[in-house]
């Protein structure tokens, strides 16, 4: 998740205003994903092999403003599959920004630099683009000759367009960290918004030979934390921090419901044990203590960034020390 100075006070008062208000869970983000269809096939994508006999489905740009006037949150995530095929994606967008709701919008960055055409720049609307890596590794990474190429494009051109734009790179195991440094280098230079960094934790669709155990998580992330100086991560410096193995964070699954066209993912964006017909249900009748670190041996390698920044927010607003590293993080990083 992505944070500004306007969107750490809105969250916050967010998260007071339920306090008060004696609500035990309150969504951060909302989940979207219109539809299942890809026009990648990334190695370590769990949607695509999940959803390969239901690609065809798809939410509405109706479903899709319900979900969010139900649920509340703050934040919308558009994500799928690629939401760029989606038909109705245009008037999606122009519906969610009309009510100043913001918006992320993660992409492969293929189809991005036709659409920057259809909308004007706004605080509202954040592009999040994947990239793993350079030329070589990322083009290997999604099955795609020519992806990195196109990507960079797409971002170049809507950085001139005057849009937001973040990055989004996963570290899988054999990851060169110096080809990751040289990435955000150019990354920067294309002065990019922020750069997320997330460990590739185990899904149980794919293989799990390029996912890596909490040992090489922890590992790697402390290497990667020591470089937050050099380039503009925006992901919370307790959630690095807990990557890191330097924190204990516990999980928040509530804090970030997804729908999907087959129905509100239970119990979370990584895990399905089935589907629900509605928010209610899924947050009235899933045993959400069953889940997490310690609890569901499936929980134990995820470091889903979305559930844990949820957590390093809520704990940071109980410490003043974290709660001051924050607010600097926010305005000087």
């Amino acid at each position: 998740m992505i944070y500004s100075g306007q969107q750490i006070s809105l969250l916050t008062r967010y998260l007071l205003r339920n306090k008060m208000g004696g609500r035990k869970r309150s969504p951060l983000v909302l989940i979207l994903e219109p539809t299942l269809r890809c026009n990648l096939s990334c190695a370590g994508c769990p949607r695509v092999r999940e959803y390969k006999h239901n690609s065809d489905e798809m939410l509405t740009a109706d479903q899709c403003l319900a979900a969010i006037d139900e649920v509340g949150a703050p934040v919308v995530c558009l994500t799928g599959g690629e939401p760029l095929i989606h038909p109705q994606i245009d008037d999606m967008v122009k519906r969610i920004l009309a009510r100043k709701q913001f918006l992320y919008f993660a992409t492969n960055g293929l189809l991005l630099k036709d659409f920057l055409t259809k909308f004007s720049p706004t605080p509202y609307l954040n592009f999040v683009v994947h990239v793993d890596g350079l030329a070589q590794t990322h083009d290997r990474i999604t099955d795609c000759e020519g992806a990195f190429e196109t990507v960079i494009e797409a971002i170049q051109a809507a950085k001139r367009a005057g849009f937001r734009v973040y990055t989004n790179t996963t570290i899988f195991k054999g990851t060169d960290l110096e080809e990751t440094k040289q990435l955000f280098a150019l990354l920067t230079e294309l002065k990019v918004n922020g750069i997320m960094i997330i460990p590739a934790y185990g899904y149980n669709t794919v293989e799990d030979d390029m996912f890596l155990s909490q040992q090489e998580i922890n590992n790697i992330f402390q290497s990667l934390y020591e470089l937050r100086h050099r380039f503009k991560f925006y992901s919370i410096p307790k959630y690095l921090q807990f990557a890191a193995g330097e924190v204990e964070l516990k999980c928040t699954p509530w804090a970030n419901p997804t729908l999907s066209p087959l129905g509100w993912r239970q119990p979370c964006y990584v895990l399905t044990d089935g589907y629900c017909k509605s928010y209610s249900e899924l947050m009235e009748q899933t045993e959400w203590e069953r889940y997490g670190h310690g609890n569901d041996p499936r929980c134990s390698s995820c470091f889903n960034h979305g559930s844990f920044e949820t957590s390093a927010l809520i704990e940071a607003a109980k410490s003043l020390p974290d709660l001051w590293e924050m607010v600097r993080w926010v305005l000087f990083s």
